[in-house]
């Protein structure tokens, strides 16, 4: 079994396409109509899969963020994607130290999703796993 995206429900898809964009992902399909409403799927440059799904219904407008804590995104050089992201007008907070070598920051999305950015430590395998929690 694998987990293989995530359905986000956004109220004006533009917006939203224009603010994922900058922050690194493309739009590779979508589906115009369905009972969700259409379905626009994002994927990252370095991941080999979509994971990502903007779901945008004009009747069904984003009321309430408290279902979705954050979404997670894990980026090679911290500094580096802060300074990319506000040349593309996404400002990002203050990067935190969480322990050597990670770091973390968060965005804010147009609908008030949180997004948190992490750096892991050079050594450390791409994702978590229980050896985190060891």
């Amino acid at each position: 079994m694998r987990m293989l995206h995530l359905g986000l429900r956004v109220t004006d898809l533009e917006r939203s396409l224009a603010f994922y964009t900058a922050v690194g992902y493309a739009k590779v399909g979508g589906v115009p109509e369905t009972e969700f409403g259409s379905l626009t799927m994002l994927q990252l440059p370095d991941d080999p899969f979509v994971s990502l799904e903007l779901v945008h219904d004009p009747a069904r407008p984003v009321e309430d963020i408290g279902a979705v804590n954050h979404l997670v995104v894990q980026v090679d050089d911290l500094s580096a994607t802060i300074a990319e992201l506000a040349i593309r007008g996404v400002m990002a907070e203050p990067p935190t130290e969480l322990g050597p070598g990670m770091r973390t920051s968060w965005l804010t999305d147009p609908d008030g999703y949180r997004i948190e950015l992490v750096q892991w430590p050079p050594e450390h395998p791409p994702g978590m796993t229980a050896a985190d929690f060891a």
